[in-house]
C-alpha cells in the first residue's frame, strides 16, 4: 500500500482536516517535476574525454564527502536550499517560516510556493496538537482528583464495613470458632474481636500512609454526581452514602473514564506519529525530484517543533497505565492493559460462509413458494380472503423486520465506506459492534426460518376429517416470534450479547423517555420505530387473535372489539410519543428552541396518525377530508425537517448549490435523488387517505406501504448519520464524554 492511502487509512475520522495535506503537497511536487521536465534541455552535451570524465567524478565524490563531513560537525548551512526560522508574534504565538534561498533559478517560484504550503501545514498540525495537549492536561488533573475522591471513598467505605462489622460481628469471625475440636471460652472471643478490630484499623492507616493522597477531608468538599446516587436521574441526591453499591458505580464509571482517556492519548500519539512520517515522507520526495539535500535541514526543525518533541501524552500515558494497573486490576498488569488496549474487531470466514449459505436458502425459499402457490394455484382458492385476513398479518412482520435489517446493513456497509464514525457517534463498545456481515447473518436466518414457516403453512383448506387447519402448523407463527424474543433478552454470552445488551438498554431508555438523558443512539433507535408502526400493530394481532380469537379455523373478532380498536391508536402514537417527549426532555436540558420546532413535527404526526386511523376504523367523508388536511400538513413539515435540519440540505449559499458545504459521496445527483425519493416516500402513505383504486387487497396494501416508509428510514438513516459525522468533524469532537462521579464544589462554584 502506498503512504498517501495508508495515510488517510490511518487518521481520525473527526480530525482529518488538522492532518497534515499530504495529498495536496505530493500534487505540488509533481506539477514541480512535471515542469522541470518541459524546461529541461533534450540536446545531450558534447562527450568529453574519458579521463576528464573520470576527474570530474572523482573530484565529485572527495566534494560529496567533504559536504557530508562539514554537515555532520554542522557547518553545512551554505550548501543547504533551504532556512527555516521560527518567528515569535505580537502575543507571544510563533510559527515556521521558511526561507528559500534559491528563488532565482529557474522554477524557483514553484518550490518556494511548495515550502510555503509546507509551513503552513507544519503550523497547522503543531497548533492542533497543542491545543489538544492542553486539554488532556487539563483532563489529567480532574481525573487525577477524581481519583482522590475515589481513594478517600474506598477508606470510608472500609471503615463503615469495619465499624459494622465490630458491632455485629459475624459468626465467620466469632462464632463458632473451633479449634483441635473445642469451642473457644467468652474472653477468648473478646481478644479475638480486640485483636481483629486493631488488625482492621492498622490495615487502614496503613493503607493511607502507603496511598499518599490528601486526608479524608476531601469528602467534606465533595458531591456525589446524580446518576450514581439513583438510577432515575430527575431525582437529586448529593449526599454522600458510604455504601458497597455506591462504590462499585463509581469504580465503574472511573474506569470507564479512564479508558477512554487513554483511548484518546494512543491517538494523539499516533497523529504525532503520522504527521512526522508524512513531512518525512514528503521531504525524501522533494530531494528525490528537485535532487536537492532539504530533508535534512527541515526534519531537524519538525523533530525540534512541539509536535516532535513534547513528551507530555507518554508520559500521560505510562501515569494512567500504573494509575489503572494498581487501582483498577489489583496490581495485575495483563489483565489491566488488556482492558486499557482496545479490542479491535476481526473478520471472520465463517460469518460470511454462513450469511451466504442463509442468503442462498433465502432464494431457494422465496423460488419455491413462488413455485407452489403457482402449482397449487392458490390465488384462485376460496380461503385466500381467510388467509389474507388472518395469517398474512402475522407473516409480514417477519418481512418488516427483515427489510429493516437488511437496509441497517446496507448503512453500515456504505458508512465504513466513506468513513463516517457511526460507532462513534452511537456510542458502541470498541470491538462489539456489528458489521454489515453479522447483521445480513440474522436477517437472513430470520428470513429463511419465517419463509420455512410460511411454506409449512401455505394450506387454503381446512382438513376435511378434523374440520379446522393443524394447530402445530397454525403455531408457527407464534413459535417463531416467541424464539426471536428469547434470543433477543437470552442472559448469556451467545449470540452478540453486548449488542442485545445495547439495543435492549436503549430500547428502554425509549420507553421510560423523559427519565433518562437523551442520547443519539436513544433518539435515532425512536425514530426506527417510528417507520414501524405496522409491525407493532402486528405484534398486538398477534395478541389478540391467538389470546382471543380461534386459530385452529382461522377466525377472530379482533376489528369489532372496541378494546383492540383502542391499543390500534395507542399502538400507532406510542412512537411518536416517545420521541415528542425526548424533544422535550432536551428542550429543557439544553434551552435549544430547534428542539420545541422537533417536537412540533412528532405532535403534528401524531394528530395525523390518529386522524387516519380513525379513518380506517370507520370511513365518511369528514372524516376523510380532515385525515388528508392532518397528513398533508405532517408530511410537509417532516419532509422539510428531513432535508434541511436531518440532512443539512438545501443551502442556497453553500459551495454545491442547494446541497450543503461538505459532502461524503462525491456523485452529487446522489444527494438530489435521495431528495426526491424520500419526497415521493413521504407521501406514499397517503395512498391509505386517498384511497386510489388498486387491485391489491387492503392487507397486502398496507404491508407495501409500510415497507415503502422502511425502505424511506434506511435511506434517511445514511444521510442523517454522514450530517452528525461532519458535525463532529467540524468542532473535531472524536471522543464521547463520559460523566464522572465526584463534583467538587470549587469547580460548580466556577462554573457559576
Amino acid at each position: 500500500m502506498k503512504f498517501g492511502k495508508e495515510f488517510a487509512s490511518q487518521m481520525v475520522p473527526e480530525w482529518q482536516a488538522a492532518y497534515m495535506d499530504y495529498a495536496c503537497l505530493k500534487i505540488l511536487l509533481k506539477q514541480i517535476q512535471h515542469w522541470k521536465q518541459k524546461t529541461t534541455q533534450p540536446d545531450t552535451p558534447p562527450r568529453l574525454p574519458r579521463a576528464l570524465t573520470l576527474y570530474r567524478a572523482f573530484s565529485g565524490l572527495i566534494q560529496r564527502q567533504n559536504q557530508r563531513l562539514n554537515s555532520f560537525n554542522g557547518e553545512d548551512t551554505e550548501n543547504q536550499p533551504i532556512l527555516v526560522n521560527f518567528c515569535t508574534g505580537r502575543k507571544g504565538s510563533g510559527k515556521y517560516e521558511t526561507t528559500f534561498l534559491m528563488a532565482a533559478e529557474e522554477g524557483g517560484e514553484c518550490e518556494q510556493q511548495f515550502f510555503r504550503r509546507l509551513d503552513n501545514e507544519l503550523n497547522k498540525v503543531d497548533k492542533f496538537y497543542k491545543s489538544k495537549v492542553k486539554e488532556v492536561m487539563e483532563e489529567a488533573q480532574t481525573l487525577s482528583k477524581q481519583m482522590k475522591a475515589l481513594i478517600a471513598f474506598r477508606i470510608k467505605v472500609d471503615k463503615v464495613a469495619a465499624k459494622f462489622d465490630h458491632i455485629h460481628p459475624s459468626p465467620r469471625m466469632v462464632g463458632m470458632n473451633v479449634f483441635n475440636g473445642e469451642a473457644q471460652s467468652n474472653d477468648s472471643i473478646e481478644d479475638n474481636e480486640k485483636h481483629i478490630s486493631l488488625e482492621i484499623e492498622e490495615e487502614n492507616s496503613k493503607h493511607m500512609m502507603s496511598s499518599d493522597i490528601a486526608s479524608l477531608n476531601i469528602l467534606n468538599h465533595v458531591k456525589l454526581n446524580e446518576a450514581i446516587q439513583t438510577h432515575f436521574p430527575t431525582i437529586k441526591q448529593t449526599e454522600l452514602n458510604f455504601s458497597k453499591e455506591n462504590l462499585k458505580r463509581i469504580e465503574k464509571q472511573l474506569k470507564q473514564a479512564f479508558i477512554e482517556f487513554y483511548h484518546k492519548l494512543r491517538l494523539l500519539k499516533k497523529y504525532s506519529f503520522m504527521n512526522i512520517l508524512a513531512f518525512s515522507k514528503i521531504m525524501k520526495k522533494y530531494d528525490k525530484i528537485i535532487s536537492r539535500r532539504a530533508s535534512r535541514n527541515y526534519m531537524r526543525i519538525v523533530d525540534n517543533s512541539y509536535l516532535g518533541s513534547s513528551d507530555e501524552v507518554t508520559k500521560l500515558m505510562e501515569r494512567v497505565e500504573a494509575t489503572f494497573i494498581k487501582h483498577f486490576s489489583n496490581s495485575n498488569h495483563g489483565k489491566g492493559m488488556n482492558k486499557l488496549r482496545l479490542k479491535t474487531k476481526k473478520e471472520r470466514h465463517r460469518i460470511s460462509f454462513c450469511t451466504g449459505l442463509f442468503v442462498g436458502c433465502t432464494a431457494a425459499l422465496i423460488l419455491a413458494l413462488i413455485l407452489i402457490i403457482h402449482a397449487r394455484n392458490i390465488l384462485d382458492k376460496q380461503g385466500k380472503a381467510q388467509y389474507m385476513e388472518n395469517m398474512f398479518p402475522l407473516y409480514s412482520l417477519f418481512a418488516f423486520i427483515v427489510l429493516h435489517m437488511i437496509l441497517y446493513a446496507a448503512n453500515i456497509f456504505f458508512w465504513r465506506q466513506y468513513r463516517i464514525n457511526y460507532t462513534f457517534i452511537f456510542g458502541f463498545k470498541q470491538g462489539t459492534e456489528l458489521g454489515y456481515r453479522e447483521v445480513l447473518l440474522l436477517s437472513f436466518d430470520l428470513a429463511a426460518l419465517a419463509l420455512a414457516s410460511v411454506i409449512s403453512n401455505l394450506d387454503m383448506e381446512m382438513d376435511p376429517k378434523t374440520g379446522d387447519y393443524k394447530a402445530l402448523t397454525e403455531l408457527l407463527p407464534l413459535i417463531l416470534v416467541t424464539l426471536a424474543l428469547v434470543i433477543l433478552i437470552f442472559p448469556f454470552n451467545i449470540l452478540y450479547r453486548s449488542s442485545r445488551l445495547f439495543f435492549l438498554t436503549t430500547l428502554f431508555h425509549c420507553i421510560g423517555a423523559p427519565l433518562y438523558k437523551v442520547k443519539f443512539q436513544d433518539f435515532f433507535l425512536a425514530d426506527q420505530l417510528t417507520s414501524q408502526v405496522q409491525a407493532l400493530r402486528s405484534l398486538q394481532f398477534y395478541i389478540c387473535y391467538y389470546g382471543w380469537g380461534d386459530y385452529k379455523h382461522r377466525q377472530n373478532t379482533c376489528k369489532m372489539n372496541d378494546a383492540f380498536n383502542t391499543f390500534y391508536f395507542v399502538v400507532a402514537v406510542v412512537p411518536y410519543w416517545s420521541r415528542l417527549l425526548q424533544c422535550l426532555r432536551r428542550l429543557h436540558e439544553e434551552k435549544d428552541p430547534m428542539q420545541a420546532y422537533n417536537g412540533l413535527k412528532y405532535f403534528l404526526t401524531i394528530i395525523a396518525v390518529c386522524t387516519r386511523t380513525a379513518y380506517s376504523l370507520n370511513a365518511g367523508t369528514g372524516r376523510r377530508i380532515v385525515a388528508w388536511i392532518c397528513s398533508a400538513i405532517a408530511a410537509i413539515y417532516g419532509t422539510y425537517w428531513d432535508l434541511v435540519v436531518d440532512w443539512g440540505l438545501l443551502q442556497r449559499r453553500s459551495k454545491n448549490r442547494w446541497l450543503r458545504d461538505k459532502l461524503l459521496v462525491p456523485y452529487k445527483g446522489v444527494y438530489f435523488g435521495a431528495m426526491a425519493l424520500n419526497i415521493l416516500l413521504r407521501f406514499a402513505w397517503m395512498q391509505t387517505v386517498l384511497n386510489f383504486k388498486v387491485s391489491l387487497h387492503r392487507e397486502t396494501l398496507a404491508a407495501i406501504v409500510a415497507g415503502l416508509e422502511i425502505i424511506r428510514r434506511g435511506i434517511w438513516n445514511f444521510f442523517r448519520l454522514e450530517n452528525e459525522h461532519l458535525n463532529n468533524v467540524g468542532k473535531f469532537r472524536a471522543f464521547k464524554s463520559v460523566p464522572l462521579p465526584f463534583n467538587y464544589e470549587d469547580d460548580e462554584d466556577r462554573d457559576v
